[in-house]
């Protein structure tokens, strides 16, 4: 079986191949489809090559039945006891405040050394991993998986899946229906590829270059990762926006000038990639920013400046989706979602 790289650069090909056939060169006949100039076809340095040849051989965990790996918080309280382990992201104040029962605490830019000195991860059948509302969850397993820790899952909706208290704290004043009249229902065509960004690690392997950029991400903290609809729909014209969804979800209403890319079509397909600008932030979102923070470590992981937008869908069409929640499956975070498990004070 051909590798999807190979696959990536030659659709890429073919396509400048067709483009330039369909040119009417030495035909004398005039023809439309405009001629493809050298820089159609995607730059991809040789660094991004060997990284997703890496990824690839790692299990290539972005297009494997286990992307994303989320977990109920039910399903967390009934493993109690079991040989899990429950690493609480949140701020220390907040762990201290009340956390799940034997969860530690750890910060962000703590974790490879943790996995790597303090603890033997595999020794584990889970690690849970919990924030506030499952958000920085989701993008720090998404990067664990991705450096083949296999066990890694994020407890979906965070402490607002665990406790009613945190859920009215967190998701229910997070949801809001802002912006549903600016909403957008016409498609907006994907960009031409034009090249991915340059890495530039100066390292000449595939698990070097790995390295090295997971240690980056790590180091650079939490702080640019996430995006709000607030600072989204006050100035769309900063962003390339990149939508999840089902395409009868994206039909329905999306932001406007998103482009709905499918996941287990773009993430590691180096002809999709390189369609995304590496000129403005990309914002990815989907229902619950969930997969979306998922998507956004790895487009990270490749030098995009890209952000999930927090609570996705429910962060400014929230009553449509409740509405249209038979007929579009919609996940709207209610207190269905949530639950009356206990915490623990430090």
């Amino acid at each position: 079986m051909k590798s999807r790289l190979f696959i990536g650069f030659a659709a890429v090909a073919l396509v400048s191949l067709m483009a330039a056939g369909c040119a009417g060169k030495g035909t004398g006949k005039k023809n439309d489809t405009p001629a493809v100039t050298e820089t159609t076809a995607p730059v991809i340095d040789g660094e991004t090559t060997l990284l997703l040849k890496d990824l690839e051989e790692r299990g290539d965990y972005v297009n494997s039945q286990y992307f994303p790996s989320l977990i109920k918080a039910s399903i967390v309280f009934e493993e109690k006891g079991k040989n899990n382990l429950v690493i609480d992201l949140r701020a220390a104040d907040s762990y201290s405040a009340g956390h799940i029962e034997g969860a530690v605490s750890k910060q962000f830019s703590e974790l490879p050394e943790y996995f790597e000195k303090g603890i033997k991860p595999f020794e584990y059948d889970r690690i849970i991993l919990v924030c506030d509302d499952g958000q920085l969850s989701s993008y720090t397993t998404s990067l664990l998986r991705m450096m083949g820790y296999g066990n890694v899952f994020a407890m979906r909706w965070g402490m607002g899946g665990w406790n009613k208290g945190y859920a009215e704290e967190g998701w229910l004043k997070g949801v809001s229906s802002e912006y549903e009249d600016r909403l957008e229902v016409a498609t907006n065509e994907t960009p031409v590829p034009a090249g991915m960004p340059v890495l530039g690690t100066g390292l000449q392997s595939g698990p070097e270059i790995s390295d090295a950029r997971f240690r980056k991400l790590f180091e650079q903290g939490t702080e640019s990762i996430i995006v709000t609809a607030d600072e989204v729909f006050a100035d769309p014209s900063r962003y390339f926006v990149i939508n999840l969804e089902r395409k009868d979800k994206y039909d329905a209403g999306h932001i406007p000038g998103a482009v709905r890319y499918k996941p287990e079509a773009t993430l590691g397909f180096p002809d999709m990639m390189a369609t995304i600008p590496t000129d403005k932030i990309t914002v990815v979102y989907c229902g619950t920013g969930h997969n979306s923070a998922f998507a956004s470590a790895f487009l990270r992981l490749f030098g995009y400046d890209a952000r999930t937008l927090k609570y996705g869908n429910n962060s400014f069409m929230y009553n449509k989706m409740t509405a249209e929640k038979a007929t579009l499956s919609w996940l709207p975070f209610t207190l269905e979602e949530t639950n009356d498990f206990p915490v623990v004070k430090k």
